[in-house]
């Protein structure tokens, strides 16, 4: 099983299953972060997405959708992506780090958590949903 290291990254594919990107821990200005890799491009997370995420959908205590978009269109009302942007999260805004490119949150982070074993996600082809476990 992959680590999670720059060397040896998790292998996702987006809920349809329609993508495949890595993911990985690493350090960037002294945050810890989870870099995905799409293609050519990084897109940078704070790293405390994952428990802070799992922790606000244990405490919704059902399926939520995640709604994933890019950052420049607006987030769908009580969808995953707008909580990962929301002033009313932990981190006060988005978990995104890179300007331009902080969206997706929706798309990219519920197949980690699927992948260790903190959320469940249905894979249909369009509006999925991701649950606590």
């Amino acid at each position: 099983m992959a680590s999670g290291t720059p060397q040896n990254p998790w292998k996702l594919t987006t809920p349809p299953g329609s993508s495949a990107y890595e993911m990985y821990r690493d350090q960037k200005d002294g945050t810890d972060v989870i870099v995905c890799v799409v293609g050519k491009t990084k897109l940078l997370y704070d790293a405390r997405c994952i428990d802070d995420l799992h922790a606000m959908l244990k405490a919704h205590g059902d399926w939520m959708d995640m709604g994933g978009c890019d950052e420049q269109k607006p987030a769908k009302e009580n969808t995953v992506e707008a909580w990962g942007r929301s002033e009313h999260n932990p981190v006060g805004g988005w978990y995104g780090l890179k300007k331009g490119l902080r969206g997706r949150f929706g798309v990219y982070l519920p197949p980690l958590l699927e992948h260790l074993g903190l959320a469940e996600i249905t894979h249909e082809k369009r509006n999925n949903k991701m649950r606590a476990i």
